[in-house]
């Protein structure tokens, strides 16, 4: 990467609240400009944790699909997916299926996979009337600002996610395994560290332990790199919450999320998760045709509350397995 290559772009707008934000004009060519600015844009992925890029006017799937072609190389297909999304072409997808009014929490995407996204990459077609921004916080930051023995605690033991697949909420078996054969869902599961058991009734309950603290595969630093709070009971809306319960049973919600020995996680702990994301997250309105890039396991991203139409569309790259997905007793000591 030349040093050239590098300086060929605008300043990065720096701004507290808000997330890196590069102003560029793409002269209608979105894909050429990026693969002409790919290495340019992704060292200041790689220096921010995060970028927006505004100016390359993107107004239609294919088009984003091949400017995320030139920027990631092949998507991933996406599998063990917690909501429905509708396909664009392979490995490009919408926004997960989730009430406009309601938010989707700080996460990082399919943290509870073995082989997750390095590169988290979005694009706006149709920015929303009011609200539905996707925010980001630094997992680094979030993890020296939550206390101390509580990460420890999930250092140590993990994070445990129980999953009841049904045909009502969430994806279907063949919308996360990308089938409905039995034996190929089991041959997945036994591949991917997934213990399961087939319910009476047919459907399926699935349970997966894995680390709540990483280290960042390029710098080394230690992250907060879970779905710890957004998969929980107590980040449901309170209506939302009693009325799952009541329908399925405390044991058999779609999904929930545990302490990795098993230990059910308080709504305080919850609260705590999610009020220290707010403290370090940054939010900029979506326009129409905006770019975004996140480095998955650096930066925690939601979706706000919107009014209006919204159509965001969203690509996973660089699959990796992290050395430490997996807890084990000597987590803590790393």
């Amino acid at each position: 990467m030349s040093s050239s290559s590098l300086a060929a772009l605008p300043e990065v707008q720096l701004e507290p609240g808000r997330p890196p934000i590069l102003q560029v004009e793409a002269h209608g060519d979105a894909p050429g400009w990026a693969a002409e600015n790919r290495d340019a844009l992704r060292a200041r992925v790689t220096e921010h944790g995060v970028l927006v890029v505004r100016g390359l006017a993107l107004r239609e799937a294919a088009q984003v699909r091949t400017a995320f072609a030139q920027l990631a190389g092949e998507p991933m297909t996406e599998r063990e997916a917690f909501a429905p999304r509708q396909t664009y072409g392979p490995g490009l997808y919408s926004s997960s299926t989730w009430p406009a009014n309601q938010p989707m929490c700080m996460h990082h995407e399919l943290s509870y996979r073995l082989e997750i996204p390095g590169l988290m990459l979005f694009a706006c077609l149709t920015a929303p009337g009011q609200g539905g921004a996707t925010a980001v916080a630094d997992s680094e930051r979030v993890l020296q600002a939550l206390p101390a023995a509580l990460t420890g605690r999930f250092e140590h033991a993990g994070w445990l996610l129980t999953r009841s697949y049904n045909d009502e909420i969430g994806a279907s078996l063949a919308e996360s395994f990308g089938t409905d054969d039995r034996t190929a869902i089991e041959r997945y599961c036994r591949a991917h560290a997934i213990d399961f058991a087939w319910q009476p009734d047919g459907s399926l309950r699935t349970q997966q332990r894995r680390s709540a603290v990483v280290r960042h595969p390029l710098t080394g630093r230690r992250c907060w790199f879970n779905q710890i709070a957004f998969l929980n009971e107590w980040t449901l809306a309170p209506e939302v919450r009693e009325y799952l319960v009541d329908v399925y049973g405390e044991d058999g919600l779609p999904f929930n999320t545990r302490f990795g020995d098993g230990s059910p996680i308080g709504e305080d702990i919850v609260q705590l998760l999610n009020a220290t994301y707010e403290d370090h997250t940054r939010r900029e309105p979506w326009q129409a045709g905006d770019v975004m890039l996140v480095d998955n396991v650096r930066t925690a991203h939601s979706r706000e509350p919107f009014t209006g139409d919204r159509e965001v569309l969203v690509a996973m790259a660089e699959p990796q397995r992290l050395p430490d997905s997996c807890p084990t007793p000597e987590a803590s000591q790393r």
